[in-house]
């Protein structure tokens, strides 16, 4: 309650100022949209979205100073008809809100995890518009799990435990979704010197010759089982593989996982379902410019090149794959990558974990026998996170977000939402910002979670052009005889011609037209340019761009911090700093978001301190470090922890009340199906089900002692056993 007090008062005081910056500049006769020299409609519209322009042809000859770029209810005090105004107004519009869905059943096609679905915005320059978007990760939902196992002869006693673990793995998996494929793939490495063994010619028909052993020539990539319902197929195809050997210690699996990932028809990827890509191996491997070594220097492009026998066909011709290549095609096709390592690699692939969305690792014991648990987790963990990603965002346009996460917890700065279960619904508040115009009026961008195939579609036109320039006169009579185009009130000048009906050449001089050049400080155009005509000519300079009325605004004259202007951070306009998203104060060095703050138990400064620009600040007494997550005198883990079990308690004694014993205020405001959906068993006792489990005890309205307990199982599915005899 305190913080948001204090969040409330900094907003009122920053409102006031606002205000109060507003009436001197009404006072003084200027604001923003006067001050900065826009001397065209599309320069007026540019400047803020509060300015219109005024193309009235009569405007301003009842007295002089008025200016066609102002405020919208300055210009009709001064005259001008609304409907000879260009005000456009940034509006926005649903075009597809279809419900989230609760439970993947029927055709996956009609699942709805996003909402809504399509927006169409209209933005002016600088001007944003702020919309909710809506997620929920629905129960049951259909699974496609493609193994892709290197078969390199490290690998045999995987292959060997692989081959008794296929049945277990879909039984496991089962308990996830009713709805699941499974499909196989190997690799090894390209087969070409210096990664294959190429002599004596023994070695290459059977690479492990000098072992002895019988393995199979060396191979790139090669798909075996497109994903299927039969599991047996899936165990059949296993035991029939035989492991290889290459040369080097890397493995060529990049290679097989961009293929896995783009022959979508090869491989069988559904639409409506999860697409789990696991990839398991307990080596390194090589990566974009590998190829070299083996003088293959065409880059990999993405495509799919799979023949007739489902070998990868272009494995000697094509380079390696980048990380930045199989992270876009992760994205294009939905996939989650699993990485199944063994111990001596994990680090590496944590390291390609963190640059690859949607991708999670797990450790591989020596023989793959903890693999199905592995899974499992990995799974669950894919599952219990909601992250958005942004595709072809235009250059023009700057996004920030706020995230609603559980219990509605507000969280600024912030794209995605963790902890969750099957069944949760989470929203985000995005807002859309025009930062500038681009050379197409109208662009498309995509909002999608990170391996889902539900998106939202934006549509973007930018309201950077006035409606009045397509009806320009060129060679107009109003320009003094001809001398211009007549465009939105006001006269475009032919070259050589200035005035504000072109009636004078640069070559004429009047010394009292020069008061019409001089500001307040009595210096002839700013002292930047030379008054021609009655009007300012602004000098060129190498600094940036000059110009205004007496060549008073400029683009490089704005604070700055740590040598750079506006920190970096914003663009510089007639002297003030214009933030880009994510930022904020008079040279931009004040970040707001507060994702920096979050400490690692997912707490705002740990709840000692407060998140100002980015960094944390402690209150609390004997609190420090980068979080405040360092204080002897404050409440340790374990306390914490313990107020989150009381909040559990809390929570799940109203679902046990009104789900088992049918009383309560959920069972009387008829709201508990909505919001308790776990099940419920009756047990004995309770027993210790997970080291995760969190046990409750409360009294009920008769003063009897109610037993329950809460945990979650790999799945994230939800478990509630409360004790059938309460204690008296």
């Amino acid at each position: 309650m305190a913080k948001t007090s204090t969040f409330l008062a900094s907003h009122l005081r920053i409102y006031y100022l606002l205000l109060l910056y507003s009436m001197l500049d009404r006072v003084l006769g200027s604001n923003i949209c006067t001050s900065r020299g826009a001397s065209t409609c599309q320069q007026c519209l540019a400047v803020h979205h509060s300015c219109a322009w005024c193309f009235q042809e009569d405007f301003g000859l009842n007295g002089p100073g008025a200016s066609r770029c102002d405020l919208k209810e300055s210009l009709v005090e001064a005259g001008c008809k609304e409907e000879e105004m260009e005000y456009p107004i940034s509006q926005m519009t649903v075009t597809e809100d279809k419900p989230l869905s609760d439970k993947a059943s029927g055709s996956t096609t009609d699942v709805t995890q996003i909402q809504p679905q399509k927006l169409h915005i209209s933005l002016r320059p600088d001007d944003s518009r702020t919309f909710t978007l809506q997620v929920r990760q629905v129960a049951d939902y259909p699974v496609d799990l493609y193994y892709l196992m290197d078969l390199s002869y490290s690998m045999n006693d995987d292959l060997t435990q692989l081959r008794k673990l296929g049945n277990g793995l879909a039984e496991e998996m089962s308990k996830t979704t009713s709805n699941l494929r499974m499909g196989f793939g190997a690799f090894v490495d390209k087969p070409v010197s210096p990664y294959m063994y190429i002599s004596p010619p023994e070695a290459v028909k059977n690479p492990c010759y000098s072992i002895p052993y019988k393995c199979q020539p060396q191979f790139g990539y090669r798909h075996v089982l497109s994903l299927t319902d039969e599991v047996s197929r899936f165990t059949e195809e296993v035991k029939k593989q035989k492991v290889s050997r290459n040369r080097d210690a890397p493995e060529g699996g990049f290679d097989a996982i961009i293929q896995a990932a783009v022959c979508k028809e090869k491989i069988g990827w559904r639409p409506g379902a999860s697409h789990l890509l696991v990839f398991t191996t307990d080596a390194k491997t090589h990566v974009a410019l590998d190829g070299r070594l083996a003088g293959i220097v065409q880059p990999n492009d993405g495509q799919c090149h799979m023949g007739s026998d489902n070998v990868y066909n272009m494995s000697t011709t094509m380079d390696y794959p980048s990380l930045a290549l199989i992270t876009e095609k992760m994205s294009e096709n939905n996939i989650n990558l699993i990485f199944a390592v063994t111990k001596n690699v994990l680090p590496l692939y944590k390291n390609y974990s963190d640059l690859i969305p949607g991708t999670v690792v797990g450790t591989l014991s020596q023989d793959s026998r903890n693999v199905i648990q592995l899974i499992q987790d990995a799974y669950a963990k894919l599952r219990s996170k909601v992250e958005l990603e942004l595709l072809n965002v235009p250059e023009e346009l700057s996004l920030s977000f706020n995230a609603s996460c559980l219990n509605n917890e507000f969280i600024p700065g912030l794209k995605s939402c963790s902890g969750l279960k099957r069944g949760d619904q989470v929203s985000f508040s995005v807002e859309v910002r025009a930062r500038g115009c681009p050379n197409e009026k109208t662009k498309t961008f995509t909002i999608k979670p990170v391996g889902f195939k539900d998106t939202l579609e934006i549509t973007i036109d930018f309201e950077c052009e006035c409606k009045c320039q397509a009806h320009g006169q060129p060679d107009s009579p109003l320009c003094h005889h001809g001398n211009g185009t007549y465009e939105c009130g006001i006269c475009l000048c032919h070259a050589g011609r200035l005035g504000p009906q072109c009636e004078c050449a640069e070559g004429d001089y009047s010394l009292s037209e020069q008061d019409t050049c001089t500001g307040p400080n009595k210096v002839i155009c700013s002292g930047r340019g030379d008054c021609v005509c009655g009007q300012c000519v602004c000098h060129n300079n190498d600094f940036g761009k000059v110009w205004g009325k007496r060549c008073d605004c400029d683009d490089f004259s704005c604070l700055r911090y740590k040598g750079e202007l506006c920190s970096g951070h914003g663009t510089c306009s007639c002297g003030f700093c214009q933030c880009y998203p994510d930022w904020s104060g008079e040279n931009c060095n004040c970040s707001t978001r507060t994702d920096t703050c979050m400490s690692s138990l997912g707490l705002l400064c740990s709840g000692h301190g407060q998140c100002v620009c980015g960094s944390c600040e402690c209150t609390q007494p004997g609190a420090y470090g980068s979080t405040c997550d360092k204080c002897p005198t404050c409440p340790d883990a374990c306390t914490i922890k313990k107020l989150v079990c009381d909040l559990l308690c809390g929570f799940y004694r109203d679902c046990v009340e009104c789900k088992h014993f049918q009383r309560g205020k959920l069972f009387e405001d008829e709201s508990c199906a909505r919001i308790c959906r776990d099940e419920i068993s009756l047990v004995d006792d309770l027993v210790l089900n997970d080291k995760n489990s969190v046990n409750c005890t409360y009294k009920d309205e008769n003063d009897c002692v109610q037993r329950f307990q809460y945990y979650e199982d790999n799945s994230g599915k939800s478990i509630l056993s409360v004790v059938q005899e309460p204690d008296i």
